[in-house]
């Protein structure tokens, strides 16, 4: 948590469990944005979007065409406590870099992470899961 990291720093070990969350977007062609999560969502513009994540991350880094989000895990996505809420945020600013054709490193894709959960979203987290996450390989399919 931040307020204890600013005044004492810090510093993790960290595991990991063999769970996934994949994450797929692909171009529309009616003008529209698709959303499936645990959900179904389609709206006109990122702006109605209700899953935070998604919304922010759309916000962060616009795409100029329309287009459809799907996700799928192994666990819930939120409430686990496994970091899940993470490992989405940095699979879709991934997803959405390389869509727009553009490489980022994982140290910012954690760092954009960590600014939609925690300075946007106010969750209280601490920055470790999406640091975590960077370590491990992020997959780019492209046809």
């Amino acid at each position: 948590m931040a307020s204890y990291y600013r005044r004492h720093g810090g510093a993790v070990l960290s595991t990991a469990i063999k769970r996934f969350v994949y994450i797929t977007v692909n171009e529309k062609f009616d003008n529209r944005i698709r959303l499936s999560h645990s959900r179904t969502e389609e709206v006109d513009n990122f702006n109605e979007i209700e899953h935070p994540i998604v919304r922010n991350v759309l916000e962060m880094e616009p795409v100029d065409r329309d287009i459809e989000i799907t996700s799928i895990a192994d666990i819930p996505s939120r409430g686990t406590g496994l970091g899940s809420s993470s490992s989405f945020a940095v699979g879709l600013l991934n997803v959405i870099h390389a869509f727009k054709g553009h490489y980022v490193g994982k140290e910012v894709l954690a760092e954009q992470a960590c600014e939609i959960e925690i300075e946007r979203l106010n969750e209280p987290i601490g920055k470790q899961d999406q640091y975590v996450i960077r370590r491990f390989q992020l997959h780019q399919i492209q046809s």
